[in-house]
């Protein structure tokens, strides 16, 4: 059965006991705390209010920050008829009756907003479905996601819609929201600075969250204000908010990788320690930073590769907790490691051009010719050995004969690069001094 909701349809209930989150819901969109880049007055949605021309929306952000709200109140400056819906809980022959009924409305002259709550969850040919419906003006569509957009919805159904980011509140838009429900409740939280604080901090950027515990915290029956050791002993932290398979997974592991990048390891060991806090797998995490080592330091220290392996071997062996000591060790090498990508630039431009290059052979002189037939066709002939030559170089060409010598590899001058460096310019040198590139 669908989870529908028809602004028609609306029970009343007793705020005596109506949750404090519905009793604080805002009544006009300038009392929505924290979203002002997108409800200001020259803000995207404050910009389409004013011009009368309000458009099929996609409100992308975490939980606890006004999605719903705002679509309610959307609905309310537009004069549209409110319905809501959760893909969670809402089948084809449901979205069928909303469509007729938003049919039926328009016929009298009333518009449907229509709000799709965890939008993502409907499948791609779902999604489809709306478009007819969208594009013919029956509904204005509003979809809230936690999900990135670009990942879980359809191409044709973004290029309807206009996407909005919703930010998670801050600490002050959370104080702000606090001495709402102090007002609502007619009396200050029995907490003292620390411990109100600390609440905030609880509820981690989630409104909704906050004014629960909140609501925890009034029931209570205590004489003088709590600090934060004991409202520590009366609520438990929330878990942090982690999707091992969604944006945070990917949000987080970029700001570790390009924290190591950066050369900062304190960063670094921040965002290793929010994933493993998240419960991400230490295996994954090994292998992406043994990933780094190669991507981002390369050869300016060859021993950064080792020990990164010798890191993910000791996990291995020692499990967790332990074992994720030697992964944060690891990030701290890398951090502070000299940083080169030129052999992984090196290997992209090799690619291209290898892609590029079509099955040019090798030139003769560097083919075996194990046959009698092969050495008629002059493979190996001209071929020197660079062991014979004094300097052990002997600058003949490798490439093939239709190729212009192109320059792939060009080390920094960063850490054991720089040796590197001095190396290939040294051999390139000899090669110029003598005639390769005019052979």
């Amino acid at each position: 059965m669908a989870d529908l909701f028809d602004s028609t349809d609306a029970p009343t209930v007793s705020s005596a006991h109506q949750p404090l989150a519905d009793r604080l819901r805002p009544a006009a969109l300038d009392q929505v705390i924290g979203q002002e880049h997108i409800l200001g007055p020259d803000a995207p949605l404050g910009v389409m209010l004013a011009a009368g021309s309000l458009g099929s929306l996609v409100l992308w952000g975490p939980p606890g920050v006004g999605k719903t709200t705002i679509a309610r109140l959307l609905a309310d400056e537009s004069d549209l008829h409110f319905v809501q819906i959760s893909a969670l809980f809402t089948g084809v022959q449901d979205l069928k009756k909303v469509f007729e009924a938003a049919r039926m409305r328009r016929r009298t002259g009333q518009g449907t907003l229509l709000f799709v709550d965890e939008i993502h969850r409907f499948n791609k040919a779902q999604q489809d479905g709306f478009l007819p419906h969208v594009e013919d003006g029956t509904i204005l569509l509003v979809g809230a996601t936690t999900e990135n957009p670009s990942f879980e919805l359809n191409a044709a159904l973004l290029s309807r819609a206009q996407v909005l980011v919703l930010e998670r509140l801050s600490m002050a838009d959370l104080e702000r929201l606090t001495q709402r429900a102090e007002t609502e409740l007619g009396r200050a939280l029995p907490l003292d600075a620390s411990a109100r604080e600390a609440v905030q901090e609880m509820a981690d950027g989630d409104g909704r969250a906050l004014l629960n515990l909140i609501e925890q915290v009034m029931a209570w029956k205590v004489e003088g204000p709590l600090d934060r050791a004991a409202l520590s002993t009366r609520l438990m932290r929330r878990a942090t908010k982690y999707d091992k398979s969604g944006d945070e997974h990917y949000n987080l592991i970029s700001a570790l990788h390009k924290s190591v990048r950066g050369s900062d390891p304190d960063a670094a060991l921040y965002w290793l320690a929010r994933m493993l806090k998240g419960g991400e797998d230490p295996r994954y995490l090994a292998r992406r930073i043994t990933r780094m080592a190669v991507e981002d330091i390369g050869l300016a220290d060859p021993q950064a590769q080792t020990i990164c392996l010798h890191a993910w071997e000791t996990y291995e062996r020692l499990g967790s907790p332990e074992g994720e000591l030697a992964l944060a060790q690891a990030v701290i090498y890398l951090a502070l490691a000299p940083k080169s990508n030129a052999g992984y630039a090196a290997y992209k431009a090799a690619m291209k051009l290898a892609g590029g290059s079509g099955s040019a052979p090798p030139p003769k002189h560097i083919l075996n010719a194990p046959t009698r037939l092969m050495k008629d066709q002059d493979y190996g002939a001209g071929y020197a050995y660079d062991h014979d030559a004094e300097d052990g170089f002997s600058g003949q060409d490798y490439f093939p004969d239709s190729m212009t010598r192109p320059v792939l590899y060009t080390p920094v001058e960063r850490g054991f690069e720089r040796d590197l460096k001095k190396r290939a310019e040294y051999f390139a040198r000899l090669r110029a001094e003598r005639g390769e590139d005019g052979d």
